[in-house]
C-alpha cells in the first residue's frame, strides 16, 4: 500500500472500541427510572419511563452531568446542579450522575468488558502502519475500561471525562475533545479521522472541520448520523475493508 492519506485517527470508546455504550444505556435508564419513579410519586403526576429514544437524543456522548441536566429539561424537571462530591442519588444534577455512574461500574465489575473484534482489528492494522492512534471520550471511565481490555497502551492521546475536567474543555457537541486529542498527536483536523457512534460525536466531528467523520450506526441510526455531521455512516468497521478502504473514504470525503 502506497503512503497514507492521513496521519491520525481518534476514536470514541464506547460503543466504537468497547460493547459499553449497552451498559452505560442501561445503567442511564436504571437511574432515571428510580429517580422518575420518585418524582412522579412525589408531584402525583404520571411515571413516564426513561425509553432507548431518550437516551440517544439527549445523553448519548455527552459529558456525565450535561447528559443528566439535558434529558431532565426535556421533562420540564428543574433540581439544583450541586457538586460534583455529591453522594450517589442525591436530588442534583450531579447526584444522579454520580449515581449512574455508580451502576455502570456495578455492571462492569459483574460482567466485565467486550471489544468490538473489527475495531481491535483496524487499531492494530493503523499501529503497524504507523498512524497516530487517540481516543477522545466523555467518560471518566475511560482509562480503567482500556486498561481492563489491555487496548489502553496503543494510543498516543487519550483525552476523556477526566482529562476534560482538568483543561476545562467543552464536552460533544464541542469538538475540543477531538481537536485536543489532534493536537497531543502533533497533527491537524484535516489530516485526521474522528470515528464515532453517538450523534453528538458525529457533530462535534464536523464541527472540527476533520479530513473524514465516520459514523457507526450501532441503533440503526444511519439517518441520525448522517444528518448531523457523519460523512460516511457504516454499521460495522469490518464493512471498509480495512486501512485502504478507510484510506479511499479520506480522499473521496477530500476531493
Amino acid at each position: 500500500m502506497g503512503k497514507l492519506a492521513f496521519d491520525a485517527v481518534i476514536f470514541d470508546m464506547d460503543g466504537v472500541i468497547t460493547k459499553t455504550a449497552i451498559t452505560h444505556a442501561a445503567a442511564w435508564k436504571k437511574m432515571f427510572d428510580e429517580y422518575l419513579q420518585k418524582h412522579a410519586y412525589e408531584t402525583g403526576e404520571p411515571f413516564k419511563e426513561f425509553t432507548q429514544g431518550d437516551y440517544l437524543t439527549y445523553v448519548d456522548g455527552k459529558p456525565r452531568y450535561k447528559g443528566v441536566a439535558s434529558f431532565l429539561e426535556s421533562r420540564n424537571i428543574s433540581i439544583a446542579f450541586g457538586d460534583t462530591s455529591d453522594e450517589p442519588g442525591m436530588e442534583t444534577i450531579c447526584g444522579l450522575g454520580n449515581r449512574k455512574n455508580e451502576a455502570f461500574n456495578e455492571v462492569i465489575a459483574r460482567d466485565g468488558v467486550e471489544v468490538y473484534e473489527s475495531t481491535a482489528q483496524l487499531l492494530n492494522d493503523l499501529q503497524a502502519a504507523g498512524i497516530k492512534l487517540g481516543v477522545a471520550s466523555s467518560s471518566k471511565n475511560c482509562a480503567p475500561v482500556l486498561e481492563a481490555v489491555d487496548m489502553l497502551k496503543i494510543f498516543g492521546a487519550r483525552v476523556d471525562g477526566v482529562v476534560s475536567a482538568e483543561l476545562g474543555l467543552h464536552g460533544k457537541p464541542e469538538p475540543d475533545i477531538f481537536t485536543t486529542a489532534c493536537e497531543m498527536l502533533e497533527s491537524v483536523p484535516a489530516k485526521a479521522i474522528v470515528v464515532e457512534d453517538a450523534v453528538s460525536g458525529v457533530q462535534a466531528g464536523a464541527k472540527g472541520e476533520f479530513g473524514l467523520t465516520l459514523g457507526i450506526a450501532r441503533e440503526n441510526n444511519e439517518k441520525e448520523l448522517a444528518d448531523n455531521g457523519a460523512d460516511f455512516v457504516v454499521t460495522d468497521l469490518e464493512e471498509l475493508g480495512g486501512i485502504s478502504g478507510l484510506n479511499n473514504l479520506f480522499l473521496k470525503n477530500n476531493k
